[in-house]
């Protein structure tokens, strides 16, 4: 059994609407109260208050504020668990320390189990059922269909959404397989977003540049937008109507962006994956080259290339060849790039030469190849794939990929609702030792 996510749009009545940001309120306050609970506790007492302790309150937390009934026992849990979360993640360096959260600022809350909900789909829109809220329509599509397992609510950009955790079954999996077993090397960059070559024929994409072609409305709104009464929190100024007019017009062109651009990247990994089963890629390291410039240093000019690698979606290419060649049983491979070098490195000869990034074309000194610059890339990774690079040891064994930390580091964990299930299985086992009064549970 594998484990996919899929998103649907919620089209909520007034009446359901309502009830949505009642609940949400609701968590949201909770959350807070949990927050306050453990600070308190500790500056008190100087005891930590665990997970296990603040859940154990619930039932008497609902006699006083009753207006918590209406919610689901286990998203008052999950609520509950995330504030655990936040504090692992502060204590291990991940994060900033947990604070109070408004209204703007908490999205929604989470059922971590088929409990309080129902799913009336097929994977093709349908009908979502929230006890003691009502039936919402939904719309939106899943590539693959399975068991519902968990959900959350989500509000984003004055919309809702439902984000439910599907068990797929392996034979489906298997059976969404492509036929194909072709292979193909991209190169991504900014003036095409990807250029592509598998051995007989190659291509390039243009760089689509939505975020460059709304720039100037998105700058002419905000002018407008800084020219009205903006909302000072610590002065206890509110916004005037006209702000938050232009505010909304602001956030539904930055929101169209995002989704043309994750329309794109889509639509172009999909049809990648279509006749090729592996798919190999430079290994680019997305957060170190759109950093800030350090001082001095071309300010204006970084900033400008920045803007032009996220515009692309250069990450969300990567991420999305990844899930959907696990789905189909694929393999994603990523060169070493510090030691190949394939921008700088001829595909027929091997000799490596500086190149700037103003030279769009590959020409070879030591051969005369000429190809278009990512192309010519593309070409590189292709046969390093193959072992066929002349030059270099191109053996996968024998490749040195020391120069590159991002497959090196080890992703810290700060705890999860399925870590939760596995320490609440652990009840049974234990003899003579209370659970949450554990030192290995705080």
């Amino acid at each position: 059994m594998a484990l996919r996510r899929a998103t649907f749009k919620l089209y909520p009545t007034n009446k359901v609407n309502a009830e949505l940001h009642y609940h949400r309120k609701l968590h949201k306050d909770l959350y807070n109260a949990a927050v306050s609970n453990r600070i308190t506790f500790y500056k008190k007492f100087g005891k930590s208050v665990s997970y296990f302790e603040q859940q154990n309150c619930l039932p008497d937390f609902k006699e006083v504020w009753y207006e918590y009934k209406v919610c689901n026992s286990q998203t008052l849990q999950a609520t509950l668990k995330r504030v655990d979360i936040a504090f692992q993640r502060f204590f291990k360096g991940l994060g900033k320390y947990p604070n109070y959260k408004s209204i703007r600022h908490y999205s929604g809350w989470t059922y971590p189990s088929l409990t309080g909900w129902k799913i009336h789909s097929i994977g093709d829109n349908g009908y979502l059922e929230l006890a003691k809220i009502g039936q919402i329509q939904i719309r939106g599509k899943a590539r693959l269909w399975g068991h519902p397992k968990a959900l959350d609510i989500v509000h984003r950009n004055g919309e809702w959404y439902a984000s439910i955790v599907l068990e797929i079954d392996d034979t489906l999996l298997k059976n969404s397989r492509s036929s194909e077993n072709g292979t193909i090397a991209i190169d991504l960059g900014c003036n095409d977003a990807i250029a592509w070559t598998n051995g007989e024929e190659n291509g390039l994409v243009p760089a689509p540049r939505f975020l460059r072609q709304a720039e100037q409305t998105i700058k002419h709104l905000s002018k407008r937008k800084r020219r009205k009464r903006s909302p000072n929190f610590k002065k206890k100024v509110k916004a005037s109507r006209r702000w938050k007019k232009f505010q909304k017009l602001v956030s539904k062109l930055n929101r169209k962006v995002a989704n043309q651009r994750q329309n794109f990247v889509h639509q172009e990994t999909t049809r990648i994956i279509s006749s090729n089963s592996t798919v190999v890629t430079e290994k680019l390291e997305v957060q170190k080259m759109s950093a800030k410039a350090k001082k001095g240093k071309r300010k204006k000019q970084k900033s400008g290339l920045n803007k032009s690698i996220l515009d692309v979606g250069m990450g969300m290419i990567k991420e999305s060849l990844k899930a959907k060649l696990s789905d189909i049983g694929g393999l994603f491979v990523e060169v070493p790039t510090r030691k190949v070098k394939p921008s700088q490195t001829c595909p027929k000869c091997g000799h490596q030469e500086k190149k700037s990034l103003a030279q769009r074309t590959h020409v070879c000194n030591n051969c005369g190849y000429t190809q278009q610059r990512d192309i010519a890339s593309a070409e590189v990774m292709l046969l390093w794939h193959f072992n066929n690079l002349q030059g270099l040891g191109t053996s996968l064994l024998d490749v040195d990929d020391s120069g590159s930390t991002s497959g090196t580091r080890k992703r810290k964990s700060a705890g999860s609702m399925k870590q939760l299930g596995r320490v609440k299985r652990q009840k049974s086992t234990l003899t003579g030792l209370d659970v949450e009064t554990s030192p290995s549970t705080k």
